[in-house]
């Protein structure tokens, strides 16, 4: 089984962004944050992925699983 890759939500100067995990490539521009957060957290639950929301100052701001997470979580 894969790793899904997590859909992230990103700030560049111009816009907030949905951008998939590892790609240099922004998917989505959005005026809003809120925006961003729900495209990209649909995304992630059509994918089974991870939703990763970063601040402005791009440390992360929330984790949100939508894959298959083991239960109880190891660590």
């Amino acid at each position: 089984m894969t790793k899904k890759l997590a859909q992230w939500v990103v700030r560049t100067p111009e816009a907030w962004w949905v951008r998939k995990e590892w790609s240099s490539r922004l998917t989505k521009k959005l005026e809003t944050q809120a925006k961003a957060i729900e495209i990209a957290r649909q995304i992630a639950i059509n994918q089974g992925a991870e939703l990763i929301i970063q601040w402005r100052d791009r440390k992360i701001r929330e984790r949100d699983s939508h894959g298959n997470d083991s239960y109880p979580p190891k660590g």
